[in-house]
């Protein structure tokens, strides 16, 4: 959703980097009015338009169009190692079902330094969409891809699902998340509101009331 910006360098180093291991890249449209289609396209990339704004949506969107058998989700925001791909096959082909990242913020703050120390583990609460995600579409859609009722906290609930189900690792090396939450809000807010949310979560309080808080916790 506007992300105009970003999409111009992700995608075309996405491309150069997968080279030949990588059959296609889907970029999944909330209705942005910045131009995102257009560059998207320009790229070299497949727009789908999705009626619903919401990550689950959209990600389902990709999901059901994709013609090959891995997925590989990437928010636009954040920015894979160039070893993606074979990192991705290699998993894979090791017996893993599903993985993700570590990831640093594109910022020196040793505060954020110590977010980004605890994503190298397995715990629920360490996880989240920045890490970016890959699983092998015949497994996503066995387990029913992302609950589309959950317009926040899709990734978490997605994994609570499938962990008892499938092998997961965390790959090594590291995804570089944009800190721009972080840069808008305070450190300190933003570790509140997280904490609250995903308290929520667990509480099972309704993804809308979750997204309603957030949204007012966070500029």
């Amino acid at each position: 959703m506007n992300e105009a910006t970003n999409l111009a360098k992700l995608l075309p180093y996405l491309i150069m980097n997968g080279k030949d291991d990588v059959g296609e890249v889907l970029v999944v449209d909330g209705g942005s009015t910045d131009g995102s289609q257009a560059v998207a396209e320009s790229a070299g990339a497949l727009v789908l338009a999705s009626a619903v704004r919401s990550r689950a949506a959209q990600m389902n969107l990709g999901a059901r169009h994709a013609r090959f058998e891995i997925l590989y989700f990437v928010h636009a925001d954040t920015w894979p190692p160039s070893t993606f791909a074979t990192d991705i096959l290699q998993a894979i082909a090791s017996g893993i079902d599903m993985g993700c990242y570590r990831y640093r913020f594109d910022s020196p703050g040793l505060l954020l330094r110590f977010n980004a120390f605890f994503n190298r583990y397995k715990w629920l609460w360490c996880q989240g969409g920045d890490k970016t995600f890959f699983i092998p579409k015949e497994k996503f859609l066995a387990i029913g891809g992302y609950d589309e009722q959950y317009v926040v906290m899709e990734e978490y609930d997605f994994l609570r699902r499938a962990l008892p189900r499938y092998s997961f690792r965390v790959l090594p090396q590291e995804v570089i998340v944009s800190a721009r939450k972080y840069r808008n809000n305070s450190w300190l807010r933003v570790q509140l509101a997280n904490m609250k949310a995903f308290s929520m979560f667990r509480r099972g309080v309704p993804p809308a009331e979750i997204r309603s808080f957030y949204k007012k916790a966070i500029l």
